[in-house]
């Protein structure tokens, strides 16, 4: 003889309550043979009679609520700060916490998923370890170029970064030109401008920045033959100038990054009427950066960086 085994729990549950519910068999003599107990048989009649075969359905058991949730009106705060900044769990944290508010970033994360207010599609990375020497300010200043997205009064202007990899302190200045001249024009104003005397440079091979690729400058045997005016001018100072291997902008991460913030922090959400405009603005977002919390620097800003630095290190006197 075959037996039909229950597929569901709901055929389950109704295998033991029918009986009872027909008066096929009394209630107290079926849980005697039921292993899951007089109670829960009697609880599964009550739910048949009340709303038929569907009150079997298995239902969740978890609490709705939890005596250590999270008050909605924290939540609130957090889900307004994510949409007015964009900024990710752990930034929102060190944010809120400024305000007296501390919350785990785990909890800030989940608040922000149940919200639907990550992002979709990530791509699960490999996460590396990487060995980080301990630089101080000043020890590698990282330029770059980047390109002003459009125009402005019909011309293209372009943007010089310098960005301390110690402390992340940046300063930015615009022209109109990327040649050599403005080059040397714009270390001469961060030396000035950085608190700490600079030992180290580092740049992509651009000809603003090196004639080694450049052919008409180099011999049989690829030597240089004449110093760049960038190199002459670091040589002066007692700075060293370094070059990313060609066609490694990743070698030059810390900067790179820095325009990708400029692009969708910045650019994105400006227009410049003119020339005048463009750097009052750009001033305006270079001090507000450099009051940015940052992952790479545990939360910290950069100026607070400069400042505790200070405070252990006065800085040279310069003369």
């Amino acid at each position: 003889m075959a037996i039909c085994m229950a597929k569901t729990i709901k055929e389950e549950r109704l295998r033991w309550v029918l009986p009872a519910v027909r008066h096929e068999v009394k209630l107290k003599d079926a849980a005697k043979l039921c292993p899951y107990g007089q109670r829960s048989l009697e609880r599964w009649v009550a739910a048949y009679k009340r709303n038929g075969a569907g009150g079997l359905e298995p239902h969740s058991t978890r609490p709705k609520t939890h005596p250590d949730e999270t008050p909605i009106q924290i939540k609130e705060q957090v889900i307004a700060l994510r949409q007015e900044t964009k900024l990710c769990a752990l930034k929102l944290k060190w944010r809120l916490a400024k305000r007296g508010l501390h919350l785990h970033e785990r909890t800030i994360g989940k608040i922000l998923k149940s919200e639907r207010l990550v992002r979709k599609y990530r791509v699960r990375r490999v996460k590396y370890t990487y060995l980080k020497a301990a630089l101080r300010p000043g020890e590698l200043i990282e330029i770059d170029v980047k390109y002003v997205p459009g125009f402005v009064e019909r011309r293209q202007y372009f943007q010089y970064t310098a960005i301390d990899c110690a402390s992340r302190w940046r300063y930015l200045a615009v022209y109109d030109e990327q040649d050599n001249w403005h080059a040397l024009r714009f270390l001469e104003a961060v030396t000035r401008q950085f608190p700490y005397p600079i030992k180290a440079v580092k740049t992509d091979n651009h000809a603003t920045f090196t004639n080694f690729y450049t052919n008409l400058t180099k011999r049989s045997d690829l030597t240089v033959k004449t110093i760049h005016a960038f190199d002459q001018f670091c040589a002066a100072r007692g700075i060293t100038h370094y070059l990313i291997d060609s066609g490694k902008p990743a070698q030059n991460g810390t900067v790179e990054r820095s325009h990708r913030s400029d692009q969708e922090s910045f650019y994105d959400h400006h227009t410049f009427t003119s020339f005048a405009d463009l750097q009052q603005k750009l001033a305006r977002w270079n001090t507000d950066y450099n009051n940015l919390e940052h992952c790479g620097l545990n939360g910290k800003t950069p100026n607070e960086v400069l400042c505790t630095f200070k405070l252990m290190n006065p800085p040279n006197v310069r003369t």
